[in-house]
């Protein structure tokens, strides 16, 4: 009998812990919010907790277990299972979360990059199946990805490869990325920018057919409520949906240039705004390659979908 992977992805908003088969399929999960404001001991306590809970109710032993893989977001020193530092979580500033995890477990944990996670997960059981290198690139409420180099993540020296949301795309741009640069493809482009890019239409004078309160707090712009504005044809959305598939597109473009990758799988929540923002990265891709691609490169949306971060946690455990 196959045994069962177990992975951990934890975010900002949301936590969750499940058990994956080895073909992908998620058999149990458990989810929360009560992590955002725990301690270093007060995560590790709440994670290993629910890897236990779950084990129990669906009658498993550690033992029946191939290890525990967790992804977290932030920049991750992969060889020593230590958060570097992590925007999501308060603390966490070179944290050996993995060995704090290990102490209470006699099977492997392996600690890495959210975005890696996903990478992985997509290559193993998503639109990344048959091939043997790709980038994952998830555009959320920030922009990560994951490098598959001749079936391997590829890491780097210190376990940062892949962050090209913190490449510039527009160094003229007012965006300041968390980072402290001005005009990262993340600031630009993620969910993080949309109350920034709506006011800054709306000062333009754009009109927009949004049902808005007219106290409305423009920190809750979202890709929900561009979403809805899009399927109302509401131009200042699709003015801003555009603008960011723009910035996407031209990501990829050096993504292209710097790897050559023969697959790019996008994932995260702004892909819901479906094929008009693909499209839109698509045609900016296009456009700058023009003539230089000369073997296919496909540009599709994840398999996975919504569970990639903790399939992907989960599928660490075969790598």
């Amino acid at each position: 009998m196959d045994k069962i992977l177990c992975g951990v992805d934890i975010g900002g908003t949301k936590c969750s812990v499940a058990l994956v088969d080895t073909t992908g399929k998620i058999i149990d999960k458990i989810f929360t919010c009560a992590h955002a404001d725990a301690t270093e001991e007060g995560l590790v306590n709440l994670v290993t907790g629910h890897i236990k809970e779950i084990c129990q109710r669906n009658d498993l032993q550690e033992s029946d277990l191939q290890g525990i893989g967790i992804g977290c977001a932030g920049h991750i020193r992969f060889r020593d299972g230590v958060i570097i530092t992590t925007s999501n979580l308060k603390g966490f500033k070179n944290y050996p979360l993995r060995d704090a995890v290990q102490s209470s477990f006699n099977i492997p944990v392996i600690l890495d990059n959210d975005a890696n996670a996903q990478a992985f997960g997509e290559f193993k059981f998503g639109a990344g199946k048959g091939f043997n290198d790709m980038v994952f690139l998830t555009i959320s409420t920030g922009i990560g990805a994951g490098i598959i180099i001749n079936n391997k993540l590829y890491r780097g020296a210190t376990g940062t490869a892949g962050e090209f949301g913190h490449t510039i795309v527009d160094p003229n741009s007012e965006l300041t990325c968390t980072c402290g640069n001005k005009g990262c493809l993340m600031a630009c482009a993620c969910g993080m920018a949309l109350p920034y890019l709506f006011k800054q239409k709306i000062r333009m004078g754009k009109k927009s057919k949004l049902d808005l309160p007219h106290n409305f707090n423009m920190a809750k712009m979202s890709g929900q409520l561009l979403k809805k504005g899009l399927d109302m044809d509401d131009p200042v959305s699709k003015e801003i949906i555009l603008d960011s598939g723009y910035y996407v597109g031209l990501g990829i473009y050096n993504i292209f240039q710097a790897l050559n990758p023969p697959l790019i799988v996008l994932g995260g929540g702004l892909t819901n705004w479906g094929d008009f923002y693909l499209n839109k990265i698509k045609s900016t891709f296009y456009g700058f390659a023009r003539d230089m691609i000369f073997d296919p490169i496909e540009i599709v949306i994840s398999d996975i979908g919504d569970d990639a971060g903790v399939i992907g946690a989960a599928a660490l455990t075969l790598d």
